[in-house]
């Protein structure tokens, strides 16, 4: 069974650093791209980058580009999406999903 795992909600300030991660199993976690999505309220599924962990390329999307930081660990198959810096306006819902988008 293909499984993909987020943690709970986080609670952050304006400024504060943020990792989220994607925990994956059931599959073979270098084969596939994993994406992110943000949802914010009322709107519709954005796509912000996608990573290929078997070759580590990441894309992105250019609203996202340089905003945040999409990452692999292939030994515990786990997919991460980073911020260095948050905004008021990052408060949304994240997912993520196998395959590009």
């Amino acid at each position: 069974e293909v499984q993909l795992v987020q943690p709970g909600a986080e609670v952050k300030r304006p400024g504060e650093s943020l990792r989220i991660s994607c925990k994956t199993s059931g599959y073979s976690f270098t084969s596939y791209w994993i994406s992110w999505v943000r949802q914010m309220p009322g709107r519709e599924l954005e796509w912000m980058g996608s990573i290929h962990p078997g070759t580590s390329d990441t894309r992105y999307n250019p609203s996202f580009q340089g905003q945040v930081t999409i990452s692999a660990d292939s030994s515990i198959s786990t997919v991460y999406l980073q911020w260095s810096s948050l905004k008021a306006s990052d408060s949304a819902m994240y997912y993520c999903a196998r395959g590009t988008i």
